[in-house]
């Protein structure tokens, strides 16, 4: 069942506080740092809104860390009545950190891995997890095609699992198929996770003990040909199981545009 208000306005506080704390930092590395910000509309049926999400992805000499924060625009007030260009209805937010000491030896592929996921959405708190655990890159020559492969302890708060873990992949293909300019890009997480799906009136549900979600994008760099690399249109495509709470298989395709500062 949705939490009291009182621990939604806590998290909503955190989530402010992590976002405000982000903006800083980016302003400050903004100039070495890959950022991009990704604007969809989610197509999926249970969805039909618009999501907004800021990207960043630095590498230094200890590591590497990364973020997005996605603002899904499906406001809807105390009445039922949707307003999606009110104001954002729900935030996501994962942080994470790579350590790497040792990127000159044998042994540079293997990361050391920290992580916050946390969020909110218009009817309940996303409960705040933290994972640790190894990271390792894979890539050819050209570092053109890359995949990162992690397998992390997760603990998920006030929440029980049968198994801790989170296992993780995340790709970029450049010049996808030999095409210029087309990049195919994206993750996915499988991880244990007691939760509620699909909830009745009456307050049953159904229970689900795993999750598993990907999101492959495939994007068009079409600034390119007018003189302006920074623009590019595409398409993303949940494919999800058990996702949030929505029993069973779910596809949600998107169609949307992404600029990279």
């Amino acid at each position: 069942m949705p939490p009291n208000l009182s621990i939604y306005n806590q998290q909503l506080m955190k989530l402010r506080f992590l976002s405000t704390l982000i903006v800083l930092l980016l302003g400050v590395k903004a100039a070495t740092a890959q950022t991009n910000m990704q604007v969809f509309y989610d197509f999926g049926s249970d969805r039909k809104f618009v999501t907004m999400t800021l990207e960043m992805f630095k590498a230094d000499k200890w590591g590497n860390t990364y973020f997005f924060i996605d603002h899904d625009f499906n406001y809807t007030d105390n009445n039922g009545n949707k307003d999606h260009c009110a104001a954002p209805g729900g935030t996501y937010l994962e942080i994470a950190r790579c350590f790497n000491f040792w990127q000159n030896t044998k042994l540079a592929p293997l990361s050391l891995h920290a992580e916050y996921n946390g969020g909110i959405t218009r009817n309940y708190p996303i409960s705040s997890a933290w994972l640790v655990g190894v990271d390792y890159f894979l890539h050819d020559q050209s570092f053109r095609n890359t995949l990162n492969l992690k397998a992390l302890y997760k603990n998920i708060h006030r929440t029980s699992s049968k198994v801790p873990m989170q296992f993780t992949a995340v790709w970029t293909c450049k010049d996808f198929l030999g095409l210029k300019r087309l990049t195919f890009d994206g993750f996915a997480d499988f991880w244990w996770e007691n939760h509620g799906c699909d909830f009745q009136p009456d307050g049953t549900c159904k229970e689900k003990r795993t999750v598993f979600i990907t999101e492959p994008q495939l994007w068009y760099n079409v600034g390119d040909l007018f003189g302006c690399e920074n623009l590019n249109v595409g398409t993303e495509i949940e494919l999800s199981n058990n996702f949030g709470s929505t029993a069973g298989f779910k596809c949600r395709p998107c169609l949307g545009v992404k600029w990279v500062f």
